[in-house]
């Protein structure tokens, strides 16, 4: 096994024990995005040099015992949280390419502890597709089929994941956009509560979380970038809640049904059914529940959402304006169509969906669902229904806990007949994020079939 594919868990223990330095697991890293990059371009200024010094750097730290907790460990980080030096582009050309002032609250968090931070990730246009499609970044494809998306809109994030750049990778996600992308991919991705790591730039149902192969490297990724920072007024003190679950007993709502989108694919249904009886097995109390939220819920979400990109289009001169993806400028021309009330009622929605989370949580410990209902798409289109009129079918099991700010994980659960994996969702109460790691950490280890990851 390379370097490149030890998770960060094992990578410490032989910093730790002097078997592997960081100058060493950097180079394999470096190697594998030379190798596989070309094929699935999931990276955005990578700094080989940069990398290679800050490794260096670690392992003198590692020798004089003054190491952090992710000291040495490479580590990516989405375009969109910024970076001393380097533009933001927000995944669009339309973006004027100016250099950040300084690091965001968890890129700053995870380079205080010593992470090799060598590259930053891509993301689709305006991180408002479930794709790769970007007129910024090139083309970001899925390592298990390069036919096929990584998803989005962390699409680096996951690519770079699966591809084995490493063992950790930060997203971002308001609707799906690192739990999408890690389902489709095979990954363990987090969105965290909303608040436990400072976004910097909040707004609602935004978050930061990790992309990782295991539970054990999201939860490590967690740790140390939770905590309250005062450039983001909702983040709170990091919390004390321990890795791990006890399943007998455990309350398990199963979600099969978003309530809106398409069909659920068979083998998606059969993947998260035979979980569902892994945990069953094991003690817990697993009832299947109805829908969560409804098609008023998501197309009011639409709506506003809608109201503030066009917005946002709006303010830009002609010339940039242009350079915005087609899809998305056909999405928001229908914005000008939207009444004030329209505007009012879809932010409402918000509130509706966090109360019909909540709701399910006076009776449930866990929501365990789909992450999507289809395997990864085909990769050059920007959404799944390929209409950008109807541009978000497909996030009805996740956008539900951007809005009600609850903790929800990926883990990969099956494999399609064309062998794409398959994900399934874990939803926890407030806070009980490591709950959800642990839970997601034990199904991964009791797979009826694990594959090996992708290499070529």
């Amino acid at each position: 096994m390379s370097l490149a594919d030890l998770t960060a868990v094992e990578l410490l223990a032989k910093y730790r024990d002097g078997s592997v330095s960081p100058v060493e697991v950097i180079e394999d890293v470096l190697a594998r995005v030379d190798a596989r990059e070309p094929q699935i371009c999931a990276l955005y200024a990578l700094d080989a040099e940069g990398a290679r010094a800050a490794a260096l750097e670690s392992e003198r730290r590692w020798r004089d015992g003054t190491a952090g907790a992710l000291d040495g460990v490479p580590v990516t980080v989405k375009e969109n949280i910024a970076t001393r030096g380097t533009p933001v582009p927000q995944g669009t050309a339309a973006t004027l390419l100016t250099p950040a002032v300084e690091d965001a609250p968890a890129a700053a968090r995870l380079r205080s502890a010593g992470a090799v931070i060598f590259s930053k990730t891509t993301m689709p246009e305006y991180g408002m597709l479930s794709s790769g499609v970007s007129t910024f970044h090139h083309l970001t494809r899925n390592p298990w089929d390069v036919t096929k998306t990584a998803g989005g809109s962390s699409a680096g994030a996951a690519a770079a994941a699966a591809a084995g750049y490493g063992p950790i990778h930060i997203g971002t996600d308001i609707g799906g956009s690192i739990r999408l992308p890690a389902g489709w991919c095979g990954l363990v991705g987090l969105k965290p509560t909303h608040g436990r790591v400072a976004v910097g730039n909040p707004y609602p149902g935004r978050a930061i979380g990790p992309l990782t192969r295991t539970a054990g490297d999201a939860a490590l990724a967690l740790s140390v970038m939770s905590g309250y920072d005062p450039r983001d007024h909702t983040s709170f003190p990091a919390s004390d809640d321990e890795f791990g679950v006890e399943l007998e007993g455990l309350r398990v709502a199963l979600l099969l049904d978003a309530g809106v989108g398409p069909a659920v694919d068979p083998a998606v249904i059969a993947a998260v059914s035979a979980t569902a009886d892994v945990l069953s097995k094991a003690g817990a109390l697993v009832e299947p529940i109805d829908p969560i939220i409804t098609r008023e819920m998501l197309d009011g979400l639409d709506r506003f959402w809608r109201i503030r990109s066009a917005t946002d289009i709006a303010a830009l001169p002609e010339e940039r304006r242009a350079k915005v993806l087609p899809q998305i400028r056909e999405w928001v021309s229908t914005a000008g169509d939207l009444s004030g009330s329209d505007v009012f009622h879809g932010y409402s929605q918000m509130g509706a969906m966090a109360a019909a989370v909540a709701q399910v949580f006076t009776a449930y410990d866990v929501i365990l669902s789909p992450v999507a209902p289809i395997t990864a798409f085909p990769a050059e289109l920007a959404y799944p229904t390929d209409d950008p009129s109807k541009p978000f079918e497909h996030i009805g099991f996740t956008v539900p806990y951007n809005m009600s700010q609850h903790p929800a994980t990926t883990v990969n659960v099956g494999w399609s007949a064309s062998g794409l994996p398959i994900g399934a969702q874990l939803a926890v109460p407030h806070h009980q994020e490591m709950r959800a790691l642990a839970l997601a950490g034990y199904l991964a280890d009791h797979q009826t079939e694990s594959r090996a990851w992708p290499m070529e």
